[in-house]
C-alpha cells in the first residue's frame, strides 16, 4: 500500500471561544518524517517535556514557511491588546492566548506585520479583488531557526476537517519528543521524555 503524496491545504483553527480565528496551510503527510529536519523542508510535528509547553499541553506544529503559510484573521492586532501574552525564559517568544477562553493557537518569535491580502486568491480560489486584513509572520527577514520561530498549536486546529485526524499522527509515528526539560535526552520518536506527554 502507498502513501498519499504530500500535499499542501489550508486549515482552519481558533480557540475555544472562536475569538482567535485563523488559517493555516498544512503539508500532509509530511514531506519528511525525521527528528528536526531542515528548516523549510516539512512540517515538524513535536511535543517538548519543557515546564511551559507541559503546564500549556502545547502540542507543536512548524510549518514548512510560516510568513506564507498563516494568516491570523481576528484579531488582527495580538501585539497591542488583541491577545493576551506571555513570555518567559529568554523572552523572546511570544506565548499568545484568547483573553477570554485562555487557550494557545500559536507562539510567535520574530517580526509580524497587519497587512490587507487577497485571502481567496492565497486560498487559491477565484477572487474578485476584495481584500482581508490579517496578520502574519513578516516574510521580508524571516530565517526559520536562525532569529524566527513560528509554532502552531495542533490542538487549536478544527476537528473533522478533510485529510485531518490527530489519532493518525500518532498511529503513523509522526510525532517526536524533545528534551528540553533535562536536556540530556536524544529527540526521539515514540515516546516522550521524563515530565513529557503523550
Amino acid at each position: 500500500m502507498t502513501s498519499p503524496a504530500p500535499t499542501r491545504r489550508p486549515y482552519h483553527g481558533s480557540c475555544h471561544c472562536g475569538q482567535t480565528k485563523y488559517i493555516a496551510y498544512l503539508t500532509l503527510p509530511p514531506p519528511t518524517v525525521a527528528v528536526d529536519p531542515h528548516p523549510g523542508t516539512t512540517i515538524r510535528i513535536y511535543k517538548c517535556n519543557c515546564s511551559t509547553c507541559h503546564k500549556a499541553g502545547y502540542f507543536h506544529v512548524r510549518l514548512k514557511d510560516a510568513p506564507n503559510d498563516f494568516v491570523l484573521l481576528s484579531p488582527t492586532d495580538p501585539e497591542n491588546g488583541g491577545l493576551g501574552d506571555y513570555q518567559c525564559f529568554e523572552k523572546f517568544a511570544h506565548w499568545y492566548f484568547c483573553k477570554n477562553c485562555g487557550v494557545r493557537c500559536f507562539i510567535v518569535g520574530g517580526k509580524t506585520e497587519t497587512v490587507d491580502i487577497d485571502l481567496e486568491k492565497w486560498l487559491g480560489r477565484e477572487s474578485e479583488g476584495k481584500t482581508t486584513k490579517v496578520w502574519r509572520p513578516k516574510s521580508d527577514g524571516w530565517v526559520e531557526d536562525g532569529g524566527s520561530y513560528f509554532s502552531l498549536n495542533a490542538t487549536s486546529l478544527e476537528p473533522k476537517q478533510d485529510g485531518f485526524d490527530l489519532r493518525g499522527w500518532a498511529e503513523k509515528g509522526w510525532i517526536y519528543y524533545l528534551d528540553m526539560l533535562g536536556g540530556k535526552g536524544e529527540d526521539r520518536f515514540g515516546e516522550p521524555h521524563e515530565g513529557g506527554m503523550y
